[in-house]
């Protein structure tokens, strides 16, 4: 406790091997954050141009790419500035803010993705009820829980990490993470990691069995139906179901292999898994609901293009 302080500044100590490659790495870096801002982008104009497209699920796909927008920009712009840093250093003050933008991210993209499920399995399970069930008051209400849950979750992790006295500085990511900062106190952590690890399962875990649980319903009501009717619901669900599982496996590991000192091999995994649920999702996502999903596609112009491109490339 003797050395204990609030250090003014972190360093993050990834980035200290880059060396030459930091210009690659960073036009990389900017042609992503471009493209996940197209993407994005286009997505969001499209359903708010389109009346048509004023329903729960494209309204869900919309907040999807909100969410996508804000994850992003916790990241990108900071990672562009430690590529072209020689100090690699991150006040106080901002590791926080990051840590509090990327996981809430990383918490509202599960609470849409939850909702999204509920949404296809009223549509699906009790179609004639839709209506009356999915207003537009009920509909405001579910995006509203599902955006102010993550914020409360962080504002009291980031709140308790922030107080914690501190006796390093380095911190072995590429951006701010709550097990990094925690990992430097000189008090120990147990309350803060029970809190931490609670928060972290309920939100990873109670929104996947509840989205299993939409979709086992919905397999059972498809079993029964006409042929016509399962390949319309399985057009709607497959895009979702591709990005609940791409997104769920890469945050599981992403948090298990964090809380742990890790080899030279593992910690490549760390690294792949750390970055994978913050750009893999913001690209993929609209991507698959641009291209599945007729309404979207015809109405967008990027991602019937990029279409067109794929499939003049496989020819």
């Amino acid at each position: 406790m003797e050395n204990a302080t609030l250090p003014a500044h972190f360093y993050l100590t990834l980035f200290s091997g880059v060396g030459p490659l930091r210009y690659p790495f960073f036009l990389l870096t900017v042609a992503v954050y471009f493209v996940v801002l197209l993407f994005n982008f286009s997505i969001i104009l499209v359903i708010i141009r389109e009346k048509s497209l004023h329903a729960p699920m494209y309204i869900f796909i919309c907040c999807l790419s909100f969410n996508s927008l804000y994850g992003s920009a916790g990241l990108f712009p900071r990672l562009s500035v430690d590529l072209l840093s020689e100090s690699h250093a991150i006040s106080h003050a901002a590791c926080f803010t990051q840590i509090f933008i990327i996981y809430t991210y990383a918490i509202c993209e599960l609470t849409i993705l939850s909702i999204m499920a509920y949404d296809r399995y009223v549509a699906i399970c009790h179609p004639l009820r839709y209506h009356s069930v999915m207003t537009p008051r009920t509909t405001s209400w579910l995006i509203a829980a599902a955006l102010l849950w993550p914020l409360l979750c962080m504002a009291v992790v980031t709140f308790l990490t922030a107080r914690l006295p501190l006796c390093g500085t380095q911190i072995t990511r590429i951006y701010c993470a709550t097990w990094a900062v925690a990992r430097l106190s000189c008090v120990p952590t147990s309350s803060n990691s029970i809190l931490g690890l609670f928060i972290a399962t309920t939100n990873l875990v109670l929104p996947s069995a509840f989205i299993l649980y939409t979709y086992v319903r919905i397999l059972i009501v498809c079993r029964r139906s006409s042929p016509e009717f399962r390949g319309k619901a399985l057009q709607t669900c497959l895009p979702h179901i591709v990005t609940f599982v791409n997104y769920v496996t890469a945050s599981f590991c992403d948090i298990v292999l964090s809380r742990h000192e890790l080899d030279r091999v593992l910690n490549v995994l760390a690294f792949i898994f750390s970055l994978e649920f913050l750009v893999i999702p913001p690209i993929l996502n609209p991507l698959i609901y641009g291209l599945t999903l007729p309404e979207i596609r015809k109405k967008n112009m990027i991602l019937s293009y990029s279409s067109k491109i794929a499939v003049i490339s496989k020819h």
